[in-house]
């Protein structure tokens, strides 16, 4: 099997990365680090590797320093699973699930997840099988149905579940061929426009000014986990992260919270053209759109990647779907937990466990692996535009992290670890901060820059608590 090192190389060079930027990295740890069979901690510490070092390149490209990175294994893990750690005024999370998610027998033989911690999701599960939302009601509906066909109805119907399936009966859908010609990160140049020189450093020698990112601005358009935590990982490098919620839109209080460090947040009501005017304000000074919503959705407002490439030429806009962008699931909604359990992790997870039904991976590591690429691909495809021009649309998909987490390969006896335990946890790797719920205490990040270290320097607040504007340049 690889070695970290050797992995973070190929994720660093598919992006066009100078290879004796690698030199200045320290990868620490052994795995495993928590009970799975698959490299689940080695793909949280180098994909939070290879954002850090990006931060650490634009230090380089904007100031001439040179500064080391270090990535500890058992940290990085902790961060891809901060939200079980995340306390507010001392108190844990309250339950992740709602009452009728998870996993479920079908009459067929089969087992279908079911992704219920929406509203409308839950209603549709239910409108499909005409019954109550009741675990009991539940099952016993879905004993009348065969497993694959539920999945199509329950789609059809917009819901989002997925079918159990082995990693042999993933490989041979069209879905899954389609990825297997996608690279784990796409940067591709969707238009033309002058070069954008980096924002001007403050003089004045402010930590929160003098950062890789100071003076950067990223739109997040983005909900639950993946495409929080890269706007996350923006702003504790320095970005100025405005995320964009609806008022009507549907969230997870828990994730807000956790994902909210070092963000502004504002709602905009994309819905009506006043709210799409706000938007294409705030897009006409970006640096980075970063979204997680399907492409059609989007496009249907006016910011598809090729109109913000109008509105703004030179922005880099980055784009998160679960399934990848092209093949006949393009369009397809879904989760991690459901990416899991449709494209074999699951399935091999519990058979390596001795069980007779699907065992999740002990983290959601397809959402924030996921989230940490899509960082890194945009300072990746920030730093072309720079030196380059041109506007540029980078593409991430959890299932196609999914593929690279695969290929890493497996652990022999891996499951037999044990967990990482939140004591352990809050004694090595927690800080504590205020915000608008409270007094947190989470998980600091644990990409280690020498120069330039990482932080938040703005509180994490509940949704809509800033004006739908870009604050001033320093």
């Amino acid at each position: 099997m690889q070695s970290p090192a050797d992995i973070l190389k190929d994720i660093w060079t598919s992006a066009g990365g100078d290879q004796a930027a690698l030199e200045r990295v320290g990868l620490t740890g052994e795995e495993p680090q928590i009970p799975s069979s698959f490299r689940v901690a080695v793909a949280g510490q180098t994909t939070i590797a290879a954002a850090g070092l990006a931060a650490a390149e634009i230090w380089r490209l904007r100031s001439g320093q040179v500064q080391d990175i270090s990535v500890d294994m058992r940290h990085a893990v902790a961060e891809c699973r901060s939200e079980r750690y995340l306390r507010v005024d001392d108190k844990p999370p309250p339950p992740a699930w709602d009452a009728i998610a998870g996993i479920y027998k079908t009459g067929d033989g089969r087992f279908v997840r079911c992704h219920t911690n929406f509203p409308h999701h839950r209603d549709a599960v239910c409108k499909v099988l005409a019954c109550e939302a009741a675990r009991d009601k539940v099952q016993a509906a879905l004993m009348q149905w065969r497993g694959e066909d539920f999945e199509t109805a329950a789609y059809a119907a917009g819901g989002v579940v997925a079918l159990m399936r082995s990693y042999d009966e993933w490989s041979a859908l069209p879905q899954a061929r389609a990825l297997a010609q996608l690279p784990l990160i796409s940067i591709e140049k969707i238009g033309e426009a002058a070069p954008k020189p980096w924002p001007q450093r403050s003089s004045r020698g402010s930590s929160n000014n003098d950062r890789p990112l100071s003076g950067l601005r990223v739109l997040d358009l983005s909900r639950v986990i993946a495409g929080p935590v890269a706007g996350r990982t923006l702003a504790a490098h320095g970005a100025d992260v405005l995320l964009v919620s609806g008022p009507e839109l549907p969230a997870i209080d828990w994730l807000t919270i956790d994902t909210g460090r070092g963000k502004l947040t504002t709602f905009i009501e994309l819905k009506t053209e006043t709210g799409r005017a706000q938007l294409r304000e705030l897009l006409e000074d970006a640096d980075i759109f970063s979204q997680g919503y399907r492409p059609r959705a989007l496009a249907a407002l006016g910011f598809a990647p090729e109109d913000a490439a109008k509105i703004n030429p030179g922005i880099v806009y980055v784009t998160l779907s679960a399934y990848g962008h092209a093949g006949p699931w393009a369009e397809r909604r879904g989760f991690d937990s459901l990416v899991q359990t449709t494209t074999g992790f699951n399935d091999a997870e519990g058979k390596a466990a001795g069980l007779e039904g699907p065992k999740e991976l002990p983290a959601q590591m397809l959402d924030h692996a996921t989230g940490y690429l899509m960082a890194f691909g945009a300072m990746m495809a920030k730093a072309r535009q720079v030196r380059d021009g041109g506007s540029w649309h980078v593409r991430v998909s959890l299932a196609q992290t999914g593929r690279w987490l695969w290929n890493l390969g497996r652990l022999d006896g891996g499951l037999n670890t044990p967990d990482l335990t939140g004591e352990a946890v809050h004694t090595a790797f927690i800080e504590s901060m205020p915000s608008g719920f409270g007094t947190l205490k989470a998980v600091r990040h644990s990409a280690l820059l020498s120069t330039t270290p990482a932080q938040w320097s703005r509180p994490a607040m509940p949704l809509g608590s800033h004006p739908a504007q870009w604050p001033a340049r320093s």
